[in-house]
């Protein structure tokens, strides 16, 4: 498929609700004119949302990372410290994970991501201590957390299956899984990058386990770090062949590699148009996943508000505390309002969402805008500098 006319059909039937293969998906992420991948995304984003098209959503979490010892030693992580390094290697009390849960609902955050290192002791037991606790003590706050590299590790330190860990970690208060430990799901650039974790069908296997389970997840992809256009669709692939299955992928969340401080030194970044084509292709391709979220924590505020306009309905979160994508370079922050006015600047009526993304405040009326700016995030990093547009922005604004 190389002719113009046979593209554009493409993008049109995509555009309509039709499903595209993954070959024609490669060619529309690789040819299509951004604009009009963009417009084909957003069409079925509003038919998707046909009476709410106009919201865009936000949510106030805390990740709270228990420990950075890690066994797995992912050439892409700054944030880890080999279990033999005592000088780098720490781990939170559960005393200071309690704490960290109080502040976190005095300012207004409904869920708790909890993830850190695959520690070398650290089984199923672990995770059902302080989840019970957490849950005993704040009933109101989601523990949306983990992901499935984290069910392999901590089953095969405890000895038992990874139905009965997820089973004991539902139990013990966990709600949902996060994407985490997803990366690049396809073999080659995934054994390049996390040489030591589970294969990607592993990775997806464990995830159709929990959905089988009542436990759903979302699903996430790092750009950025070697691979392929084909192998990033392929991941896409991956991931829509199981959400046939079960169902169970709330939200589908592309983030760009962070190239700072670990072991790909020198890998070039995905650029922003590469990440903006991605949300839109996201949404295209991804037709039985209903949320598509932009990450304006790794690109920046400006392409966050940007992909509201090439697919993606929800902006995240305003995170209250978050270290490992931070100690990897990413610089950006964000308070409430300052997310309020982004999304409403990209022409939507923003709306404070919970984890299952009902609407729990929508703000469409700017009198009655939240002033308790102690809503800050406290990413362990320096604010960016306002006014100065990144100049793939700019050369987006020209063409």
């Amino acid at each position: 498929m190389t002719e113009k006319a046979d593209l554009q059909s493409v993008l049109d039937r995509a555009a309509a609700g039709g499903r595209i293969t993954p070959e024609e998906a490669l060619v529309l992420y690789r040819d299509a004119p951004l604009h009009a991948l963009g417009a084909a995304a957003d069409a079925v984003r509003r038919r998707k949302y046909a009476g709410i098209e106009h919201i865009a959503t936000y949510i106030i979490e805390r990740n709270i990372n228990y420990t950075n010892v890690c066994v797995t030693a992912c050439k892409f992580c700054a944030f880890y410290a080999a279990p033999k390094d005592t000088a780098k290697g720490w781990t939170r009390d559960l005393d200071d994970i309690l704490r960290r849960c109080a502040e976190t609902v005095e300012l207004g955050g409904t869920q708790i991501m909890f993830q850190g290192g695959h520690h070398p002791d650290y089984g199923v037991e672990y995770y059902e201590k302080h989840f019970k606790a957490i849950k005993d003590a704040f009933p109101q706050l989601v523990i949306h957390s983990l992901g499935a590299s984290e069910v392999e590790h901590m089953a095969r330190i405890s000895g038992v299956s990874v139905e009965e860990a997820i089973t004991r970690i539902h139990e013990a208060g966990l709600d949902s899984f996060a994407g985490a430990g997803a990366e690049l799901l396809p073999e080659r650039p995934r054994k390049a990058i996390a040489p030591l974790k589970e294969s990607g069908e592993r990775w997806l296997e464990i995830m159709e386990t929990a959905h089988k389970l009542g436990v759903e997840s979302t699903s996430t992809m790092l750009m950025g770090t070697g691979e392929t256009n084909a192998e990033r669709i392929e991941h896409l692939r991956m991931i829509r062949d199981v959400q046939d299955r079960t169902g169970g992928f709330r939200a589908f969340i592309p983030y760009t590699y962070q190239p700072e401080n670990n072991h790909l030194k020198g890998r070039t970044q995905a650029t922003l148009f590469e990440y903006l084509r991605m949300i839109a292709i996201a949404r295209l391709f991804m037709d039985n996943i209903q949320h598509i979220q932009g990450s304006w924590l790794t690109t920046g505020k400006e392409v966050g508000q940007l992909s509201l306009h090439y697919g993606a309905d929800d902006l995240g979160s305003i995170m209250l505390e978050e270290n490992v994508v931070s100690s990897a370079g990413a610089k950006h922050r964000s308070n409430r309002l300052e997310i309020i006015d982004l999304i409403r600047k990209a022409g939507r009526v923003p709306a404070q969402r919970a984890t299952t993304y009902e609407h729990l405040v929508v703000h469409d009326d700017p009198a009655n805008d939240p002033v308790d700016e102690r809503v800050m995030s406290h990413i362990s990093s320096t604010a960016i500098e306002g006014g100065t547009a990144h100049p793939e922005l700019k050369l987006l604004a020209s063409n």
